[in-house]
């Protein structure tokens, strides 16, 4: 038994078909921790799909309604780069409601899971980059709200700039955000985090997780979070492709590590969610999302 929970849907598939977004990837994850024995059937949590009012805690009326009921216009569409479905919808609710959840249980267990999630794309009006709603943005404001915590801090180890969550922050002090990305890649417009770790391309393990080492401690030297946000991106693989780093499978554990360690040794619970991840082999993309729940195990 693990010393902590996996939240998980079966209902995260987005239903995206052969997109480059394998959203199956939520199962495969699942089914190969189990296959492997590292995780038993008890180790894993069902969410719920967070309330229309947890939503609109990040996110404008008009936004949900028109993708509750399936009117987006086509400027929408085109920027959300996913197909609209009923069940996409509902994904983006439970995802949500999942890292909500995993939020709660990191209070309680120091470090939570969502296996989905990160979807750090999403503005309080518009969806991005395969991105609706700001699962991590819903999960802080809910707890604000709730006054379980005062302060989060999100940590986005994508390979692609968390837009999103640099917008919705911009103007907060209670949140402090930290993204370490590939300069030239999605998105054009990079509002700024506190931090911003801009990568030229091809940046592989030992650089990246260096300038990773060096942003964490200036962030918690600046700031003391009550629960840390982790967007674990599989993206920066030297094998992604709609990425343009060169780490490897040990790099990105060694990074998983390095996030955690910091939270735990600065007594912020740590949020996991898994954010982007489109190896050309499918098979690598689970073995990177695995290994951070692996990691996860090692550190706590």
């Amino acid at each position: 038994m693990l010393p902590f929970k996996l939240v998980y849907h079966d209902g995260y598939d987005l239903n995206l078909g052969s997109h480059v977004f394998p959203s199956q990837k939520y199962r495969l994850i699942r089914e190969r921790l189990l296959a492997e024995g590292f995780a038993e059937e008890s180790d894993f949590v069902e969410p719920l799909p967070a309330s229309d009012e947890d939503i609109l805690l990040v996110h404008q009326r008009g936004w949900v309604t028109r993708l509750k009921q399936g009117t987006l216009d086509a400027v929408e569409l085109m920027k959300l780069e996913i197909p609209y479905s009923p069940e996409m919808v509902n994904a983006f609710w439970l995802a949500a409601g999942g890292t909500t959840l995993a939020a709660r249980l990191a209070l309680n267990d120091g470090v939570g899971f969502n296996i989905g999630g990160g979807f750090h794309h999403a503005f309080p009006g518009h969806g991005e980059g395969f991105c609706a709603i700001h699962d991590v943005a819903v999960a802080i404001r809910k707890l604000q709200q709730e006054k379980w915590i005062e302060r989060a801090m999100v940590i986005d180890c994508d390979v692609h700039h968390g837009n999103g969550t640099a917008a919705i922050f911009a103007s907060d002090p209670s949140v402090f955000t930290l993204s370490i990305h590939q300069w030239r890649n999605y998105p054009g417009i990079k509002p700024p985090s506190n931090i911003d770790v801009n990568l030229e391309d091809g940046v592989g393990d030992q650089e990246y997780l260096d300038l990773l080492r060096s942003a964490c401690r200036k962030a918690f030297g600046e700031f003391h979070p009550q629960l840390v946000m982790y967007v674990a991106g599989a993206d920066p693989y030297r094998g992604d492709q709609l990425g343009g780093l060169n780490l490897s499978m040990e790099g990105l554990k060694e990074r998983d590590r390095l996030v955690l360690d910091f939270a735990r040794e600065n007594g912020a619970p740590a949020v996991v969610t898994f954010a982007g991840g489109y190896a050309l082999r499918l098979e690598d993309t689970v073995t990177i999302h695995s290994n951070t729940v692996k990691a996860a195990a090692e550190v706590y």
